[in-house]
């Protein structure tokens, strides 16, 4: 071989050209050596089995009519040479035994001798190197050189080629399940966007790997991940299933019009679920799902969005289930997120501040206490209620971090009131179920209050019926037990409004009811909310258990709830949440009262 045509695919190789373009313009060349050459390249698969690799020349109708035969012996001369790892000439193609099944195919082409050489990387036959004759010769030793170099160059080439895509695949997987990783996941939904076909994507989620993790140590987790990964892969599109990081996952249906989202989906849940050995324990995984439907072109970038609006809605209501995006599913979702970086930046800003809401003895206006309500004052100066960032708290870091702002700015202002020498009775402050799952609750209260000295008998716990039985097991009943025990009152918010049942006060007792002003505002309207909070106040007086009626707003409510015997209200008639200077100057200069001079100061002074 010339050195320059040795050089040249050489540098062709070194410069990453694609192999088939490389062996395709070496196969051209050596064709040049003689009128009748055909040159022909082939690789061997995993199943052993021939697929063309260059083949300038050869006849297309030949081509693909050998490409995937099965090597082996007598199986003409590229099957068996593979097979063999041995050169292979047959100088007669129309008489030789190993031709006998496929003489026609090549005679009708004019091909009448075939000369093949096995192409051998780390001494693994990889596929072979063959001069068709439309002659009946053999090589001539000029030919047996220029074959020599040709199969020792794509020896090169295909070696290089395997290393890349080796180093491709390392890239691309996921190295704890073996599936396609973030990054191919990125290329391969990309090409399904650009498919013109309809298409769709399910995101998951494996259900509590954090709590597998902590309980039974990382080794189960991993175990648990490798489990559904594998059934999840078995039951999508080969090379469909992609591991995007930690517990999440993403399965890509080609084509809509062969596949149901919902109906995979179905699939996977059911075969996630089956129990497993994970750590030497026995397991039994749960998976949660979120899909989104894509049309022709659609952006692959929305879809993934769209996906992740369902995964996000169906933990948050649905966990275990599947749920599909539909329009109007992600506002509420970017709402919730917008929620959550604007308190995120308000706690940075220290710009979260405790308000407080009188509440009174309803026969005489003498103050009880207050409740504690979260405002957030924005970049602007503006104070927000609580009710306008509600969705923030559906994030547990988010409840958390402004439950322990709240705790801080209640004890400080509870310390400087007591400091005037200012009685306020007791503050009640709200909790989410976040607070309570984190842990150490009661503790955490108990230490933010030492700190300044007020003692504890001072605070009242409120938590809503949604808090309260929400949840089946017994964390929440604990600490509402150990708040009891540490001096702190604990109230029953919103009551009425949510499932709480009243035999559940039997064995998880609370110290105040607080009856929702849904049931006080309809009290007027009609005999209906008069009814049910007599009886309520009647078993809670029963129970010994303090009852406080919320969102009074009018003196017949007032008046009503006084006949009815409940002894202490709270809402707009008496005053809205106060900033912590008016609330000072209100148990200052009303002397523990709130009479209607104070009630109009209150409604004025604050403009939330």
């Amino acid at each position: 071989m010339p050195l320059q045509l040795q050089n040249t695919i050489l540098e062709m190789i070194a410069t990453g050209v694609p192999v088939s373009e490389t062996v395709d313009f070496l196969c051209r060349e050596a064709e040049k050596t003689a009128p009748d050459i055909i040159c022909s390249v082939l690789l061997l698969d995993d199943d052993d089995r021939v697929h063309h690799l260059a083949g300038p020349s050869l006849p297309k109708a030949y081509a693909a009519a050998i490409d995937g035969v099965q090597i082996g012996p007598g199986i003409g001369s590229c099957g068996t040479a593979a097979y063999t790892g041995k050169p292979v000439l047959v100088d007669d193609i129309e008489t030789h035994p190993y031709w006998q099944d496929f003489k026609q195919l090549a005679l009708v082409h004019g091909m009448l001798a075939c000369w093949s050489t096995p192409m051998q990387v780390s001494g693994e036959v990889v596929g072979t190197f063959a001069f068709y004759y439309t002659t009946r010769r053999g090589p001539s030793p000029l030919e047996r050189e220029l074959v020599d170099a040709c199969v020792h160059l794509c020896a090169i080439a295909i070696e290089r080629d395997r290393r890349i895509a080796e180093r491709r695949r390392l890239a691309e997987t996921d190295a704890l399940t073996q599936l396609p990783n973030r990054a191919r996941f990125n290329d391969v939904i990309q090409n399904q966007a650009e498919s013109g076909r309809r298409w769709g994507l399910l995101l998951t989620d494996v259900d509590n790997l954090k709590m597998v993790n902590d309980t039974f140590g990382h080794q189960a987790g991993d175990d648990l991940i490798s489990t559904v990964a594998e059934r999840l892969a078995k039951r999508a599109e080969p090379g469909m299933t992609f591991r995007l990081g930690g517990d999440e996952f993403a399965i890509i249906i080609p084509c809509l019009s062969e596949q149901d989202p919902g109906t995979l989906a179905a699939d996977l849940l059911a075969a996630a679920k089956e129990p497993c050995e994970c750590g030497g324990h026995m397991l039994y995984p749960s998976i949660t799902i979120g899909g989104a439907r894509a049309d022709e072109g659609e952006n692959p970038a929305s879809v993934r969005q769209n996906a992740d609006y369902a995964l996000y809605h169906a933990k948050e209501r649905s966990r275990g289930r599947y749920i599909e995006y539909v329009p109007g599913l992600g506002t509420a979702i970017v709402k919730r997120f917008r929620a959550i970086h604007d308190v995120g930046e308000a706690l940075r800003d220290d710009r979260i501040e405790a308000y407080y809401q009188p509440l009174v003895e309803l026969s005489t206006g003498r103050l009880n206490g207050f409740e504690a309500l979260c405002r957030m004052r924005t970049a602007s100066g503006e104070v927000i209620a609580a009710g306008h960032f509600q969705e923030a708290l559906k994030d547990a870091h988010v409840a958390i971090d402004l439950t322990d702002r709240m705790l801080e700015k209640i004890a400080v202002d509870c310390r400087r009131w007591m400091d005037a020498g200012l009685s306020f009775n007791r503050v009640g402050i709200n909790l989410t179920a976040a607070d309570f799952y984190r842990g150490g609750l009661t503790a955490r209260i108990g230490k933010v209050f030492e700190r300044v000295d007020v003692p504890l008998h001072k605070i009242v716990a409120e938590v809503t019926e949604s808090v309260y039985l929400g949840q089946r097991d017994q964390i929440v009943a604990d600490e509402i037990r150990a708040m009891r025990a540490a001096g702190l009152m604990v109230a029953l918010d919103d009551f009425g409004t949510g499932f709480a049942s009243l035999t559940h006060l039997l064995t998880v007792p609370v110290d105040i009811i607080k009856i929702d002003k849904c049931f006080v505002q309809r009290m007027v309207l009609d005999r209906a909310g008069g009814v049910i909070i007599k009886g309520l106040l009647d078993i809670a007086h029963g129970l010994d258990i303090l009852v406080v009626a919320e969102g009074i707003e009018d003196v017949e409510q007032a008046a009503r709830l006084t006949a009815m015997g409940c002894r202490s209200g709270q809402g707009y008639l008496y005053a809205k949440a106060l900033e912590p200077d008016a609330t000072l100057r209100l148990l200052r200069d009303g002397r523990g009262y709130i009479t209607a001079d104070h009630a109009l100061l209150a409604e004025t002074a604050v403009a939330c």
